[in-house]
């Protein structure tokens, strides 16, 4: 399980914005250390950005783990994963975001902004930060990445 007083990365495009306000919000009332990396409105801007730097921060180790988000998941997603030691997972559901923890050990969860109401994507993001690495079988596929 995550660790709230570690800093919780959170980042989107014009398309998540929305959904990040939201996240964030709920989070930081509920005792997370969030760091916004942006985007800061619905003004177009292109997702890399602000996924390179979010996603640079946790391949340096600043920051343990992220979101992120944009109309579909899938730009911010590929972006972060050109990081090394950075293993974005998309998820639509809670069960595909806690199996990218456990079997994964996915750092970064991805989100569609456009596809997921804003109340499940909520409960998307606990399960991701509820799951834990489960290691033994996993890890060796993980090295291989």
């Amino acid at each position: 399980m995550f660790d709230k007083t570690k800093t919780l990365a959170i980042g989107c495009d014009h398309a998540g914005y929305q959904l990040k306000e939201y996240l964030k919000e709920t989070l930081t009332k509920e005792g997370y250390n969030i760091k916004d990396f942006g985007t800061y409105s619905e003004e177009s801007v292109d997702y890399p950005d602000y996924i390179h730097p979010l996603a640079e921060s946790i391949q340096n180790g600043e920051i343990e783990l992220g979101i992120i988000m944009c109309g579909s998941g899938n730009g911010v997603s590929i972006t972060a994963n050109k990081h090394s030691k950075v293993r974005a997972a998309m998820a639509w559901n809670t069960e595909l975001a806690a199996l990218g923890r456990q079997h994964n050990n996915a750092n970064v969860l991805g989100l569609s902004a456009r596809f997921i109401a804003k109340e499940y994507a909520l409960e998307i993001v606990y399960s991701f930060l509820a799951a834990d690495f489960e290691g033994g079988r996993h890890q060796k596929r993980v090295d291989k990445i």
